[in-house]
């Protein structure tokens, strides 16, 4: 049995990041050795993580990433904005959203890709829960593309560089100067982070799903009969109306954020005039964080530590 001295669980700690006191157990518990040390500690990484599994992450870090005509950008979530300060956790998500650029926006793929550090996503997730004593979850991730061309990126409020609570990428197919595409980019993914005057549906027309085209449209028109206008003037209103829906929902109708007298359609042809060359919105996304995630109660963390401490 090798002896358990400081510096072999100091060893165990920088090679695991558990705290000091679990790795002299695991030491001791299996007779020094290192190796099994760690797959102990790891068993029990597992076993706390599913302690945690069921509790709500709605808190967390966006990370986006960017490789030349590709980018991503990734949700993960922890329980308390405490953690999204931890820099292991933003180490964590900055190399996921690393990953996506590359393996892609499915979420079980990511977590089955090898981390630099030879594990895969999903398992050093676990291993980080049981480091930190959060629940953890890769909640979602998404993918644009522009070839040729290039994929730009804005956080707005940001942690740490290219982090923080919402992110957006955009994509911008042409023959163009790189660092000019990749700065127009950065100014409507802004636009789009601003959400003004509405958050984007769709780049153009098309784009927008009917079943929602449809709807607007029987609610105009509800709106427009209740007035009493004839039926001749209901459709114009209508029309009138859904015109307007477009120019809030659609990004290339929305007036661009920084410049109110032109349209994001204006600036994109402006720009394509200024480097002799067509420029294309291939998509974009925004991503917020914990959007649509149904938070808890809140929870009374004195009342908790009392009832811990049978003082309740």
């Amino acid at each position: 049995m090798a002896a358990i001295t400081a510096a072999l669980v100091k060893e165990l700690r920088e090679k695991t990041g558990v705290g000091m006191m679990d790795c002299k157990k695991a030491l001791t518990e299996n007779g020094g050795d290192l190796e099994a040390s760690m797959d102990w500690l790891r068993k029990n990484g597992l076993s706390k993580a599913a302690k945690k599994a069921d509790r709500i992450a709605a808190e967390g870090l966006v990370a986006v990433a960017t490789d030349g005509s590709t980018g991503a950008v990734v949700e993960l979530n922890s329980e308390t904005d405490f953690v999204a300060r931890n820099t292991a956790f933003q180490g964590t998500a900055g190399e996921i959203a690393k990953l996506a650029v590359s393996v892609g926006d499915d979420v079980a793929a990511i977590k089955a890709a090898k981390m630099a550090s030879g594990t895969t996503v999903d398992d050093h997730l676990t291993n980080l829960i049981a480091t930190i004593g959060e629940n953890m979850s890769l909640r979602r991730a998404a993918l644009v593309t522009a070839n040729p061309g290039v994929v730009a990126s804005y956080v707005h409020n940001s942690v740490v560089d290219g982090m923080g609570a919402l992110g957006v990428i955009v994509g911008l197919k042409s023959t163009g100067d790189a660092e000019k595409l990749a700065e127009l980019g950065r100014k409507i993914a802004m636009h789009i982070a601003a959400g003004a005057p509405a958050v984007a549906l769709s780049v153009d027309v098309d784009g927008v799903d009917a079943a929602i085209v449809d709807k607007e449209r029987e609610v105009f028109a509800a709106q427009a009969r209740a007035s009493g206008k004839p039926e001749n003037i209901v459709e114009k209103m209508v029309e009138g109306r859904i015109r307007k829906f477009f120019e809030e929902v659609v990004l290339m109708k929305q007036v661009f954020v920084m410049d109110p007298d032109r349209t994001i359609e204006k600036v994109v042809a402006d720009a394509a005039a200024e480097l002799g060359t067509p420029i294309e919105i291939t998509g974009f996304e925004r991503m917020s964080l914990g959007e649509g995630v149904e938070k808890g109660p809140e929870e009374d963390f004195a009342a908790e530590v009392a009832a811990a401490t049978g003082k309740a």
